[in-house]
């Protein structure tokens, strides 16, 4: 156990190099642990192959590496974020919450029209899509031990990845054409974002972060425990709730980080350092990630690769209409829906930071949309992964 995470440490480590010097990996946000994992995937892969070493991996940690992440989703899960963002955020809150729907919809659908498991439909629905790695990693993980399909894990790390390269692609040419399109011009005399939304994405590489404030080790300790205590009251009610329906492991801790975040808001008798649990919430996903990665079994995308490359390009297709013809119209068809529109690329399809990415582009080249960049991160960082979790459940315990 202590031998496989130091080797996924290492890994971890040799990914940020590597993303350091390659320069096409940093301009598509692909994250290290994406990286190194893949990297050892394939050379374990080769060194199987040809008979010179296999590798035996004990991943007992890989679970608690994972709840720990979502436990701090929860904790960023503040309703004075909402109050915040006001009634923009709940409504790019449900457009995004609608595209997931219709990304396993769309997923399921093809799959079932292809003949293969409609499981590799939901794989390359929302739960890559939408989710991201760290929310293929869980469920490939529970479509492996509860569904009996071997191979979901690397299926997602897999579509994941195409995701994440397509929705840094996608977003700047959708944004573009609209604002060219319409003739669309920033408002004048914006307000700013709040600055405690700078580092909302729990998924941006730590080793570019803008150095802050190191916390204290009791701001450490006291952060680890409530993620603990938190994690420790959600097995309880994942179990209970296990009873009646499927759902990862997750989800109770996520749960009660929720609980345990807005009580703490309403009567200020714990203060919750925001920064803090992003920072232990990154360390945790990049060490289940890389974790996940290292062990993907590769040659078990053989026999499905094209079936998941036919979904993946409609997705795409779905994901550029959908910009253009909800996710704009509906954000207020102004400059900053637009930029909005490119953003939603890029976290409809990979993760926060290609969001960011995307609407970063858009802005040094067509001026300020500060409207976009209070609400696209706050609602890709905090909140969709509840819903996006809740119906990713909901479709498994329906093929069920």
């Amino acid at each position: 156990m202590i031998q496989t995470t130091a080797l996924a440490a290492v890994v971890l480590f040799a990914g940020y190099g590597i993303r350091r010097r390659v320069a096409v990996l940093d301009r598509f946000n692909i994250p290290a642990p994406v990286v190194g994992g893949f990297l050892f995937a394939a050379a374990a892969l080769v060194l199987r192959q040809t008979g010179v070493l296999g590798f035996q991996f004990d991943t007992t940690l890989q679970t608690p590496f994972m709840v720990a992440f979502f436990t701090s989703i929860g904790l960023g899960a503040s309703l004075g974020l909402l109050r915040v963002g006001g009634p923009q955020v709940l409504l790019f809150w449900g457009i995004a919450t609608l595209l997931a729907a219709l990304q396993n919809g769309i997923g399921v659908g093809i799959a079932r029209l292809l003949g293969v498991d409609p499981l590799l439909g939901l794989i390359t629905g929302s739960i890559t899509m939408t989710g991201g790695h760290g929310t293929g990693a869980a469920f490939g993980k529970l479509m492996e031990e509860q569904y009996a399909f071997p191979g979901a894990v690397t299926l997602a790390m897999a579509a994941a990845t195409f995701g994440l390269v397509s929705g840094g692609l996608l977003g700047g040419p959708v944004g573009t054409r609209l604002i060219q399109r319409f003739r669309l011009t920033p408002q004048p005399a914006a307000p700013p974002p709040p600055a405690n939304l700078e580092h909302a994405s729990l998924d941006e590489e730590i080793d570019t972060e803008v150095a802050g404030e190191a916390p204290t080790a009791y701001q450490l300790l006291q952060t680890i425990t409530i993620i603990l205590v938190a994690m420790w009251g959600g097995s309880l009610v994942s179990g209970w709730l296990g009873r009646y329906i499927t759902l990862p492991s997750y989800i109770g801790a996520m749960i009660c980080a929720a609980i345990i975040r807005n009580v703490a808001d309403a009567t200020k008798l714990i203060r919750i350092e925001q920064r803090t649990v992003d920072d232990l919430g990154t360390i945790a996903l990049a060490l289940f990630l890389t974790m996940a990665l290292m062990t993907l079994k590769l040659w078990e995308l053989l026999d499905l690769a094209l079936p998941m490359l036919a979904i993946l390009s409609v997705q795409v297709v779905v994901m550029a209409l959908f910009a253009i013809y909800v996710t704009y119209r509906f954000m207020g068809r102004d400059y900053d829906a637009a930029v909005m529109a490119g953003g939603h690329c890029g976290f409809g399809l990979g993760a926060t930071p290609n969001a960011v990415a995307n609407m970063t582009s858009l802005v040094e080249r067509f001026g300020p949309a500060p409207r976009a960049f209070l609400v696209v991160p706050m609602v890709g960082a905090f909140f969709i992964d509840f819903t996006n979790a809740l119906i990713i459940t909901g479709y498994l315990n329906f093929l069920r």
